[in-house]
């Protein structure tokens, strides 16, 4: 076996595992930066902060499904761990390495000196710290296979030192790879015996207004096209989570959207009145379900997920089914048996829809200007390639667009688990995982100011990600609230100190900094520039100038 240090032992596994690009704010692992360089083909991505390296890891393992890699010395450690908090919610395989403490000046009050390994507890699946270079091979491998197995999430290694100098030690040990767990899912578990599956079959066939609701999960499995064909054969509507959406195109006749808080109405109402529900891959949180209101409890449930502890936990599950969504999905198509048809069910879902397209149709098509953030995602649905990743931000941006925008079949559909200023930089992380795909980033104004910097970043590096800004000066999605708290209408104080900002011309700014700024004041605008965007292959911001006094409809709760 032949000796090498621990940064080309590193840089070496790394490469094997398929890894393109790692996301890294200096100084960190400063010998490994240097054999990447010199044996790999790896690129060393540094944006403006840890947190959006986090999150630029993230959008890369979400797009490619393949774990994304973000690194920071132990003084950036905490801001890298911040940005683990949204892999973790939504189960993205992302592997944090970080410096850390050096075990021959614990408690000596160093320079930097914060014990930051507990903070990584409650945001990813393996915590550990690697204090002797013989051990980095197998807590690579261990890292890699953690991250991507059963229900995937982040993972933290921390090497000793305050900038990981662990790495320039000696490494003896064995440094294969595991090329299975270079990608999710690496298996793809099947209940032991099939009388849950073969219980669920029977549900399915003779309940009169079943629903299937696809969650994330069916996603992390590359299973949507098995739930279409389930929904086919058995004439089943489909509702989807948010990080569900891209399960089922949005025009197919069995959509009825996405359920829940951040939702469409259709959606709601379809698994409101449904007398089964099958979820797969979801794990029925309150905003796939509007805190457990849709459906309401007692309702018959089947609950398919690759984690165990995942069912039943909110809605006690008629028949739960442990493993992979896919594989399950097999096994549940083969017993199928004949196609089966719901002509009242399937009419009524589509009335649903009808009946929201309705309700929303003036919005959807609008010509005001400002501009109807609706209308924006219309235009969206119509112009958006169908090959292309959609990264969509939380707030309003995550209800515009989970609401108003369909799905194609063929796109990717990415969005925050919860943290404002998530879609920018996952976007970018995303087209560096798959450059040769459009990328289109949706996110309002206030989300964008989060890491505004990271257009230098896109910039510099040229990810041509193309940036659509819901720019309405503000983060009105808090106006109801404040009016809430202030008994009704919020003072004009309040609304300037608490929500309302500065109008900005982020086309401007962009330009200045180097990328394509592109500014639309109509909404018949919007599509001739997002076309320009996409044609120049060029990082891209769209500054979209929207009404302020848009919301966006709450969930509906019939």
């Amino acid at each position: 076996m032949s000796q090498r240090d621990g940064a080309e032992t590193l840089a070496r596994m790394l490469e094997e595992y398929g890894v393109t690009h790692i996301f890294q704010v200096p100084a960190v692992l400063r010998r490994t930066m240097v054999e990447i360089e010199r044996l790999t083909g790896i690129k060393r991505v540094r944006p403006h902060g840890e947190k959006p390296a986090a999150y630029m890891a993230d959008g890369y393992a979400r797009a490619s499904r393949r774990p994304g890699v973000c690194m920071a010395q132990v003084v950036g450690a905490l801001n890298l761990c911040a940005g683990l908090r949204d892999a973790w919610l939504a189960h993205s395989p992302v592997i944090a390495v970080t410096g850390g403490r050096d075990p021959a000046t614990k408690f000596r009050k160093v320079y930097q000196e914060v014990d930051d390994v507990p903070a990584f507890e409650t945001v990813t699946k393996w915590n550990a710290t690697i204090d002797d270079p013989e051990r980095i091979p197998d807590m690579v491998r261990q890292a890699f296979r953690v991250a991507t197995s059963g229900s995937p999430g982040p993972v933290h290694l921390q090497f000793a030192g305050n900038e990981g100098q662990l790495d320039a030690g000696a490494v003896e040990a064995d440094a294969r790879t595991e090329s299975r767990y270079g990608s999710v899912p690496p298996h793809r578990p099947v209940p032991s015996d099939t009388v849950d599956v073969d219980r669920a079959v029977e549900l399915l066939r003779d309940a009169r207004r079943p629903v299937l609701v696809a969650g994330g999960g069916t996603r992390w499995s590359g299973a949507g096209s098995r739930l279409v064909a389930l929904a086919e054969r058995l004439d089943i509507p489909v509702a989807t989570t948010l990080n569900g959406k891209d399960s089922i195109g949005g025009a197919h006749r069995l959509c009825v959207g996405v359920v829940g808080t951040y939702s469409r109405a259709s959606a709601n109402r379809v698994v409101s009145g449904a007398d089964l529900v099958c979820y797969v891959g979801s794990e029925t949180g309150s905003m796939s379900t509007h805190f457990w209101q849709v459906p309401t409890p007692g309702r018959a449930t089947i609950q398919i997920d690759v984690d165990p502890e995942a069912i039943g936990r909110n809605y006690p599950a008629t028949v739960g089914i442990c493993g992979d969504a896919a594989a399950v999905l097999d096994l549940i198509l083969d017993r199928a048996g004949e196609p089966v048809s719901r002509p009242e069910w399937t009419a009524a879902a589509t009335e649903a829809v009808a009946q929201w397209r309705a309700e929303h149709g003036a919005e959807l098509l609008s010509d005001a200007v400002p501009a109807r953030p609706e209308r924006i995602c219309t235009e969206l649905t119509e112009h958006t390639p169908s090959d292309a990743i959609v990264v969509v931000d939380t707030g309003h941006a995550g209800m515009w667009m989970g609401g108003m925008f369909d799905v194609q079949p063929g796109q990717d559909y990415l969005r925050s688990a919860g943290h404002l200023g998530w879609a920018f930089p996952a976007a970018l992380g995303a087209k560096c995982a798959l450059p040769d795909r459009p990328v289109v980033c949706f996110t309002g104004d206030s989300g964008f100011w989060y890491h505004v910097a990271e257009i230098e970043t896109a910039v510099r590096w040229g990810i041509g990600a193309v940036t659509v800004v819901n720019n309405n000066a503000s983060g009105n999605q808090s106006k109801r609230g404040f009016d809430r708290v202030y008994g009704g209408v919020q003072t004009e104080r309040g609304a300037s100190e608490l929500w309302k900002f500065t109008m900005v011309d982020f086309a401007a700014l962009a330009e200045q900094i180097g990328a394509l700024g592109l500014r639309v004041e109509r909404p018949q605008d919007f599509a001739p520039a997002l076309d320009q965007a996409l044609e120049s292959g060029r990082p891209c911001v769209i500054d979209v100038v929207t009404d302020i006094d848009a919301l966006a409809p709450l969930a509906v709760v019939d």
